[in-house]
């Protein structure tokens, strides 16, 4: 029996890669409808900022999986990013990127290399929430949730049990982000106290994308926020020998989504050359997905051996190692020719029905799996509030004297910061400061009310101050669930 899924051609490149994988699907054998939809460039430039239609939602509702070619975005404008698009309103939490070197046959200095990547999807800094709240300054808000870092987390730990990986390693910025990039990492220690069977372990992004690049043979499976995982997926298989061998996949836990992950390269379209292998071994792992573990292990197969051929697209092709350089078309028919071939070199690949469970997340709102999450609702109370103004003067100490005195009842103006820098009281001479001043008010650990921060908001905006946005200052339990700043 066939199953139905959506294919998007995509822009650029895209055509021709997905023209390629779908001829190396049929001659496989597998199983599959296609429902072909229209995506990114066409659509946007039809005055549909996302970039998708209603048509594309409808038949995702059906499949429930997605093969995407590249798309191209627009830039500039008020024109969105598909991919995140995609992702975000599918719930497609965990992107799932195996980077693996193919030494000596594709050039890499990391010949062992073998790490899969696995980056959280929805959050961070990708949520989009961005503002213009000055002349000088541009605001974005980094998300970061409990449920949401338990998720990928808790994602990362069963893919590596199940593919018997012996290690996760978590990279974050929680020495400076130590709330956001802290509860990802605090999350990531609690849910790996269950999975005493696999290592873990946990590295500063920095230090850690260093030791990445240098020596990703140490590293096994990584979990990391957002932006990060979207970074260092690329970086990852860039050293593995060549971004357009990646394939990737975005699963949730009612559809899926698989494309390659580079773009779609438009000053090469058209001309025959581009490499179609980050979209086919996308496929392979959507037919796993699909529970077609022979059709996947025969393509994976024949593609290794293609690899070994020397039949090399001009991207990884190197005099001395590749034998012929081929065109995307040429590849495919190699790659085809070679179906029910085992590799020489590499170990001869063998999916099972079981793998399929890996690719499936996990429903985790759905089966009471997010313990740490709801667990507990702490006590919240009000202690104080940020005032956020846009203010052209140059003496920090002029505007904490005029803001002293229009502070009222228990509420007092205890700092001053210029982008996170304490300027007032006792700041130095030296900040450099910009039109954005963050003003705190507190009632000296004492709970306030709503009541009393539009009083202070009226009595700001009264004495001539343009107030940019507050955020309240609350405790949970009696602990701070704000920054101090310097000096507090």
């Amino acid at each position: 029996m066939n199953t139905a899924i959506t294919v998007a051609h995509g822009d650029g490149i895209g055509p021709e890669i997905m023209e390629a994988t779908l001829h190396i699907l049929r001659e496989s054998g597998a199983r599959l409808d296609i429902e072909k939809v229209e995506i990114g460039e066409k659509v946007y430039r039809a005055d549909n900022t996302a970039g998708v239609g209603e048509d594309v939602w409808d038949s995702l509702r059906r499949t429930g999986v997605f093969l995407k070619a590249p798309i191209t975005t627009p830039q500039g404008g008020g024109f969105k990013s598909l991919n995140v698009t995609v992702r975000k309103t599918l719930g497609l939490y965990a992107n799932v990127r195996p980077c693996v070197a193919y030494a000596p046959f594709v050039r890499t200095r990391h010949p062992n290399m073998n790490v899969v990547i696995i980056r959280e999807n929805e959050e961070d800094l990708y949520a989009g929430i961005e503002h213009r709240q000055t002349t000088e300054v541009m605001q974005c808000l980094k998300l970061i949730t409990q449920p949401g870092c338990e998720k990928i987390v808790r994602y990362a730990f069963e893919y590596a049990r199940h593919h018997n990986r012996k290690k996760v390693t978590c990279f974050t910025k929680d020495n400076i982000m130590k709330m956001t990039d802290g509860l990802f990492h605090r999350v990531f220690d609690e849910v790996s106290r269950e999975y005493s069977d696999v290592l873990s372990d946990h590295m500063i992004v920095d230090i850690g994308a260093a030791r990445l690049a240098d020596t990703p043979e140490v590293f096994d499976v990584i979990v990391m926020p957002n932006l990060y995982g979207d970074i260092l997926s690329d970086v990852a298989a860039q050293i593995a020998g060549s971004v357009g061998l990646a394939g990737t996949s975005n699963v949730g836990a009612k559809c899926a989504m698989f494309e390659a992950i580079h773009g779609s390269a438009p000053d090469i379209a058209g001309r025959n050359i581009a490499n179609p292998s980050g979209l086919l071994l996308s496929a392979v792992m959507m037919l796993v997905h699909l529970g077609q573990p022979d059709e996947a292990s025969r393509i994976h197969n024949a593609w290794l051996t293609t690899l070994e051929s020397g039949m090399h697209t001009a991207d990884i092709f190197t005099e001395g190692s590749s034998r012929n350089r081929v065109g995307t078309r040429e590849f495919a028919n190699t790659v085809i020719a070679n179906l029910g071939n085992l590799p020489g070199h590499f170990a001869p690949v063998q999916y099972t029905a079981t793998d399929a469970d890996t690719l499936v997340a996990l429903d985790l709102r759905e089966t009471e799996t997010l313990r740490l999450a709801r667990a507990h609702v702490p006590a919240k109370e009000i202690v104080g509030v940020d005032v956020f103004l846009e203010w052209r003067g140059d003496s920090p100490n002029d505007l904490g004297t005029r803001l002293s005195q229009v502070a009222g009842g228990e509420l007092t103006l205890t700092m001053i910061t210029n982008r996170g820098v304490k300027v007032w009281p006792r700041g130095h001479s030296e900040t450099f400061c910009t039109d954005h001043w963050r003003t705190r008010f507190v009632a000296g650990g004492n709970r306030i009310t709503h009541a009393q921060i539009l009083s202070l908001y009226s009595n700001i905006v009264a004495a001539g101050f343009d107030v940019i946005k507050t955020e309240n200052l609350c405790t949970f339990d009696g602990e701070p669930g704000y920054s101090m700043g310097q000096g507090q």
